[in-house]
């Protein structure tokens, strides 16, 4: 059977105040493209649909028209909810789901069968799917009291909680002829994230080692970290990585979706499938002339300036520069003008605010008489009321 496994969509994404919708659409125009050309029997979206908890109208419209086109190649769709994604509101999604032929499981159940999905190819060869959405620490202690473990076993690690309840799960793998996959959401240790702004949803009290997962396996399909990766593990164990980049610590990974062939004699050979149709991000370094001497396509811009600080230089650099969407000192910078200033340290008692914070400028290499005066205007203001 043929497989296509991509994950973290992160649709409704705001990067830096700008809206991203459109080139979502893209991105996933060119998944379902990719899904037509390659004809897979089975496509799993490992989580991370949406951005929030709470996603708009409009990101909601842009996932269900996604999965309905997906499912609208032939293939069969399953979709697990991610850390990002409400798992509740898209269980309160599953009629329209059923409905469409689509396979939703945003929350873990009390009934572990409903975590066991199984289906037929086109060609006749049937497969056993484990779908298991994302588990918070406390969700998986009650996870794994409700599949009736003892309290000696609930009060293990996280990793051990996990393990548990796949366990559970996968206890009919094996049977001969059938393809034993699994999806799940989570953060296996080896894996390399993305390099994004995100890490705080990947620490290590939420990781799990690849022993969790049975040796029996023919394919583990992950999502949460955003980099295409393989693995070391007892069994086929990868991530697809997210089809675009989601913010700036992302701009070097290549957005790709995974095609796995696989049958329940023969190993997993996958191919990673770039999705090419996402807007660049880059990263620029340089005063206000060598940032105009530069040329950067259509490209959304994370901007160092190395410009001695003073009011009125955002704009300055956004009015060259209309794509930047984070304008920052270089630290580098900042560093050498904050060395400079640190081999005088001014005498603070008896002195007025407005000089206090005039020194400090110029002890930061900031010294500017407009933010000066900025200062002195919001102070009066502040202590006149």
């Amino acid at each position: 059977m043929r497989i296509l496994h991509t994950s973290d969509w992160h649709v409704g994404k705001v990067l830096k105040g700008q809206a991203r919708l459109p080139e979502q659409i893209q991105v996933l125009a060119r998944v379902v493209e990719i899904a037509r050309t390659e004809r897979p029997d089975l496509v799993i979206v490992a989580g991370d649909l949406y951005d929030t908890s709470a996603p708009g109208p409009d990101a909601t419209r842009v996932v269900t028209r996604a999965l309905t086109a997906l499912r609208g190649t032939g293939a069969d769709v399953v979709a697990i909810g991610g850390n990002h994604d409400n798992g509740a509101a898209l269980d309160a999604l599953r009629p329209w789901a059923d409905a469409a032929g689509i396979t939703l499981r945003g929350a873990v159940r009390d009934k572990p069968d409903e975590h066991v999905i199984t289906g037929t190819t086109g060609d006749g060869e049937p497969w056993r799917l484990v779908a298991l959405p994302f588990l918070s620490q406390r969700y998986a202690v009650r996870a794994t009291e409700m599949y009736q473990l003892t309290a000696a076993e609930a009060n293990q690690t996280y990793a051990d909680h996990i393990a548990r309840v796949l366990a559970r799960l996968t206890d009919g793998f094996g049977e001969p002829g059938v393809v034993d996959l699994i999806t799940a959401h989570l953060t296996v240790i080896g894996g390399r994230s993305g390099g994004g702004e995100r890490e705080v949803h990947t620490v290590l009290g939420y990781a799990v080692p690849a022993t969790v997962f049975p040796t029996g396996a023919h394919y583990v399909a992950l999502g949460h970290l955003h980099r295409a990766q393989q693995l070391e593990a007892p069994c086929p164990v990868r991530y697809s990585g997210s089809p675009l980049p989601i913010d700036f610590g992302e701009e070097d990974n290549v957005g790709s979706v995974s095609i796995v062939d696989v049958t329940a004699g023969t190993a997993a050979r996958v191919r990673e499938v770039p999705v090419d149709a996402a807007t660049p991000l880059r990263t620029v370094h340089g005063t206000l002339d060598e940032l105009a001497a530069g040329e950067y396509g259509d490209a959304w811009l994370r901007v160092f300036i190395r410009e001695t600080p003073r009011a009125g230089l955002r704009e300055e650099v956004q009015a060259l520069l209309p794509r930047a969407l984070d304008v920052r000192i270089d630290p580098e910078f900042t560093r050498a003008a904050s060395a400079a200033g640190a081999t005088h340290t001014p005498q603070r008692a008896g002195r007025a605010p407005g000089q206090l914070f005039a020194d400090y400028l110029d002890a930061r290499g900031h010294g500017d008489d407009d933010v000066r005066t900025l200062f002195d205007t919001l102070y009066e203001e502040v202590t006149s009321s």
